[in-house]
């Protein structure tokens, strides 16, 4: 009796038809992470237009909504380096498509609330847990598995897309709420997300091999790379304990607390009620950001350009440095939409920028075989740092009625980033792909 063979999923149909096309599957994948990345950022950035709203309906305090919101960000954090080991034990597919429903179900069930706790609850709990699930360190793994060249270009390109997505869907979003409500844009983003989802489940596959395929740029006829060993909740651990043995570690994780500390935890999330103070209103505050953010999609793509070919430490050094000459400005600026458009287009050009020279460091440092454990401790001391920041300028504006402090604050400790970063040694180059 003759067994017929199980048919053929739709990858291992639609690669071979790309390949007589000279397009690699590995570029379906990233094009697919990067949609997941961008409408995840999207929604973790969307609270961030929602502070005024939310205070004058319920008569919540702006320290109260950011606790909830500094929650999300420690969740998003803290998530990465046990996303690497789900993304290894269940595949990256069934985590990206838990994430994504997390994440679109949180925003659904939002537009019920009348209490603090659930807020709580659903945009610093599932919020943060969904994004965390699909944060950079999705990018890290999907670069290094899927690409044994142009991984810096990769990893800008995914990069781009969470940084523009917290920012350039903000106007829509201010519009909506500016005319129907704070609850208006949660349903149309809810649905984007978990439509998404599907698209994640009929295209996405955890490594090269489960289509038959090598890694893009890798040498024809070349043995496929190993698979490690299998993680355990353990491994991050493990991970962090020989990492956090060399001086590097706590030079990458500092300087990106401080990235943290002065983008998403600062100005994500407050810009719109700090241009609210200032007397501009929502919709062209939240233009502002969609500036920053067309403006960063540009900068980390070529930062990610430049990392394959430049010290990543001169990098960082100088994106942390404009960045907080930027900020320690951003307090004397002219509050107009024309007034802002200099502090768009120079502070997004580095928003995010920081994200594929610090990985590359690391790679370089702990090798790739590492990278997307170790990038995942040094990615959660980023949101701890944006945790640190979402509370701390909700608690300047509501005890001392400014957000000057802060940006003073996060301003200075971005110039001490800058001296950090050229203090990174890196071993050897090893697979620097």
């Amino acid at each position: 009796m003759t067994v017929s063979a199980p048919p053929l999923s739709f990858p291992h149909r639609l690669a071979p038809w790309l390949e007589r096309r000279n397009i690699h599957f590995a570029w379906v994948i990233a094009g697919v992470t990067f949609l997941t990345m961008l409408f995840m950022s999207a929604a973790l950035g969307l609270p961030g237009a929602m502070l005024q709203p939310l205070a004058s309906e319920f008569g919540w305090s702006t320290s109260q909504i950011s606790s909830a919101l500094a929650l999300r960000f420690a969740l998003f954090g803290l998530m990465g380096p046990f996303a690497a080991v789900l993304m290894d034990r269940f595949g990256m597919r069934a985590v990206m498509c838990t994430a994504l429903t997390l994440v679109g179900g949180g925003m659904l069930m939002a537009a019920g609330i009348t209490q603090l706790w659930q807020l709580w609850l659903l945009w610093g709990v599932m919020l943060g847990v969904g994004s965390g699930m699909t944060a950079l360190v999705l990018g890290a793994v999907v670069s290094s598995r899927w690409f044994a060249t142009r991984r810096g270009l990769v990893m800008g390109l995914l990069t781009a897309s969470a940084a523009t997505g917290q920012l350039a869907c903000l106007p829509i979003a201010a519009w909506m709420i500016e005319h129907w409500g704070w609850r208006a844009p949660l349903a149309p983003l809810g649905f984007i997300c978990l439509g998404v989802m599907a698209l994640v489940w009929l295209l996405m596959r955890n490594r090269p091999s489960d289509i038959g395929v090598h890694p893009f740029g890798a040498e024809p006829g070349a043995p496929a790379p190993a698979v490690a060993p299998k993680m355990t909740m353990a491994t991050p651990f493990i991970a962090l304990r020989e990492a956090s043995t060399k001086p590097a570690f706590w030079l990458l994780a500092g300087t990106f607390f401080i990235c943290g500390l002065s983008t998403n935890g600062l100005v994500q999330t407050h810009f719109i009620s700090l241009c609210g103070d200032r007397g501009l209103g929502p919709v062209p505050a939240a233009s502002v950001l969609a500036m920053m953010g067309a403006f960063d999609f540009v900068g980390t793509i070529a930062s990610g350009w430049l990392s394959d070919r430049y010290d990543s430490r001169k990098l960082l050094f100088w994106y942390y440095g404009l960045r907080g000459l930027s900020l320690m400005w951003l307090p004397h600026a002219d509050y107009s939409l024309y007034g802002l458009s200099l502090f768009a287009m120079f502070y997004g050009l580095d928003w995010i920028a920081t994200v594929p020279p610090t990985v590359r460091l690391t790679a370089q440092t702990f090798g790739t075989e590492k990278v997307g454990l170790v990038f995942g401790w040094i990615f959660a001391s980023h949101q701890i740092g944006a945790a640190v920041a979402a509370w701390g300028a909700g608690m300047s504006r509501t005890l001392l009625l400014t957000y000057s402090p802060a940006l003073y604050t996060a301003g200075a400790a971005c110039l001490v980033a800058a001296l950090m970063a050229m203090a990174v040694r890196k071993k050897s180059p090893v697979a620097q792909g």
